[in-house]
C-alpha cells in the first residue's frame, strides 16, 4: 500500500500573502495545492492521500476537493505548530487508514506542485527496494559548511545533493522515528530525512527534476506560473 502524505500546515509569511496561505493561492482558477494534490490521485499506484491542514482552512479545502474531483483524500488532519508536527499529525492518520498493513508514505509538501509522475515512481521502487527515498537534485551551485569551531568546510560540488520531496519510508519506521523525537522532547526536526538520519536509519537517493520547487516566495509563484503554462503548451502542440 503506498499512502501520499501531504503538508500543508503552514501559513506562509515569505510569500507576504495577506488574504490566505501560500497553499491556497489560486493560479487560473486553481489553488496551488489542487496541483500537486491532482500528481498523487491521478498516479494509479497511489492508493490514499492524507493532508494535513491549516485548520481553519479545512472546510475550504474539502470545497475544493468536490470541485476538482481529487477522490483518494480519505482524510484532512489539522495541522501541528511546526512542520515536523502537521506531518506526524497526517502519518498518525494514515497509520489509522492502514489498519495494520504494511505500507510507504510519500510525504510531500502541500506547495511543491511541480512533482511527477516518474519521480513518485521512483519513490515507490527504491522503498521498496531499500527502505528509504530521498528525493534530490545535484547542487548547482558550491556549498559551504560552518563548522562548531567557526572553520569552513566546501564540500565538493560533485558529491553534494539537496533535498526536496517526496521523502519517503516504510510507514512504521517513520512513525518510529517521530515517537522517539517525541520522548526526546525534539520538535524542531528541519524536515524527515534530517530526522531519519539522526536516528541511524541509512537513507537512499534519487534525482528528481530541478523543477520540483518549493513555492516559498512571490518569485516561485511567478517560476511556477511559467511552468505551468509551458505545461499547458506541451499538450496543447504536444512537444
Amino acid at each position: 500500500m503506498n499512502i501520499a502524505v501531504i503538508f500543508a500546515g503552514g501559513s506562509g509569511l515569505r510569500m507576504h500573502t495577506k488574504s490566505r496561505p501560500k497553499q491556497f493561492l489560486d493560479l487560473n482558477g486553481k489553488p496551488i495545492i489542487i496541483y500537486t494534490l491532482e500528481i498523487f490521485d491521478n498516479h494509479p499506484a497511489i492508493d490514499a492521500i492524507v493532508v494535513a491542514c491549516i485548520e481553519s482552512w479545512i472546510p475550504f479545502l474539502e470545497k475544493m476537493l468536490r470541485k476538482f474531483e481529487i477522490t483518494k483524500v480519505v482524510k484532512i488532519v489539522p495541522g501541528g505548530p511546526s512542520g515536523q508536527d502537521s506531518i506526524y499529525n497526517g502519518l498518525c492518520a494514515a497509520e489509522a487508514y492502514a489498519q495494520g498493513r504494511e505500507a510507504t508514505v510519500l510525504i510531500h509538501d502541500g506547495v511543491r506542485p511541480l512533482i511527477n509522475e516518474v519521480t513518485i515512481t521512483d519513490n515507490i521502487n527504491k522503498v521498496a527496494a531499500c527502505g528509504t527515498c530521498i528525493t534530490c537534485v545535484p547542487a548547482t551551485e558550491s556549498l559551504i559548511v560552518k563548522q562548531s569551531d567557526g572553520l569552513l568546510e566546501i564540500p565538493s560540488r560533485a558529491d553534494s545533493f539537496i533535498a526536496r520531496a517526496p521523502q519517503s519510508f516504510r510507514l512504521a519506521d517513520i512513525l518510529t522515528a517521530h515517537r522517539r523525537a517525541i520522548a526526546d522532547q525534539r520538535h524542531d526536526f528541519i524536515d524527515s530525512c534530517t530526522m531519519m538520519s539522526h536516528y541511524g536509519y541509512k537513507l537512499e537517493t534519487i534525482i528528481g527534476p530541478m523543477e520540483n520547487i518549493k513555492i516559498t516566495t512571490p518569485t516561485d509563484f511567478f517560476v511556477l506560473r511559467a511552468m505551468v503554462k509551458v505545461h499547458e503548451d506541451q499538450q496543447i502542440f504536444g512537444l
